[in-house]
């Protein structure tokens, strides 16, 4: 037979139950896979504070004929290589990704959705619809608030595409695994703030599909200068965006990024 346990230990497994039973929410932040009696997972809800806790903010906003994201870019060294920090990736030639959150979280989602998108073309033959893309990466955060193994990931992710069918897309993906199409969004820490702002700017029966490709950049880049509270310089930003006229995802030069700023200011 085993040896018996010792009082201490006992004891303190004893008290356990009355400890996650005391007060609203106390020891339920200790399981990723336990709701309060609130009905609700802190272990999700932290993951959403570390990502604002990263102080970037992301914005995304679609046109009648593109869509734009814009974000900080923040270099954390004097000796950092400027050009190896950036939020924004290809996922494929068509399908844009800007993700906002904790670095190597996103550099393990952005491999795990190009892996899901080249399988797709692999299987399918042909490219991987970006609604599908979105999908199949909301189930696998999902996942992650079901196994006690397991951690949300600390990223928000932002992805944009001319779809065949349905014209400029855009998706944001949480970490609880929620997932949905937007005309515009905002990420990371100024979040609500942009939100705000946005909802002032794209409202109406058509809003979303009237923008053309130079105001859908520039309603961005206005959103991200507003909420910041500051005139941003093009090497302090990162823009991607994808149109009808030119499919694949690419990201604006600085002297591409300085026009749109100076076009900004002169109608301010």
């Amino acid at each position: 037979y085993p040896a018996p346990l010792p009082l201490t230990r006992r004891r303190a497994r004893s008290t356990l139950p009355s400890t996650m039973s005391r007060g609203s929410g106390a020891g339920y932040d200790r399981h990723i896979t336990i709701f309060s009696p609130e009905g609700r997972l802190y272990q999700v809800e932290y993951a959403f504070k570390a990502i604002k806790s990263v102080g970037i903010t992301s914005i995304g906003v679609r046109g009648k004929d593109s869509v734009c994201v814009v974000t900080q870019k923040k270099i954390p060294d004097k000796l950092v290589d400027a050009s190896d920090v950036t939020h924004m990736f290809k996922i494929t030639k068509f399908i844009g990704l800007c993700a906002t959150g904790k670095g190597p979280d996103i550099r393990n989602v952005v491999q795990k959705a190009r892996h899901t998108a080249a399988e797709f073309r692999h299987e399918f033959g042909y490219e991987i619809p970006v609604d599908y893309l979105a999908n199949r990466m909301a189930d696998n955060f999902q996942v992650y608030t079901q196994h006690a193994y397991m951690r949300p990931m600390a990223a928000m992710l932002m992805f944009v595409a001319i779809d065949e069918e349905k014209g400029p897309q855009l998706f944001k993906n949480d970490p609880a695994g929620y997932y949905v199409g937007y005309k515009a969004t905002s990420a990371g820490a100024k979040e609500q703030e942009a939100l705000n702002f946005l909802e002032k700017k794209v409202k109406g029966e058509n809003a979303g599909n009237v923008f053309t490709q130079k105001e859908t950049v520039q309603t961005a880049i206005g959103c991200l200068q507003t909420v910041l509270g500051e005139d941003l310089k093009a090497k302090e930003l990162e823009v991607g965006v994808v149109s009808n006229d030119n499919k694949h995802f690419r990201l604006l030069t600085e002297k591409e990024i300085e026009e749109h700023l100076t076009a900004i200011s002169e109608r301010d």
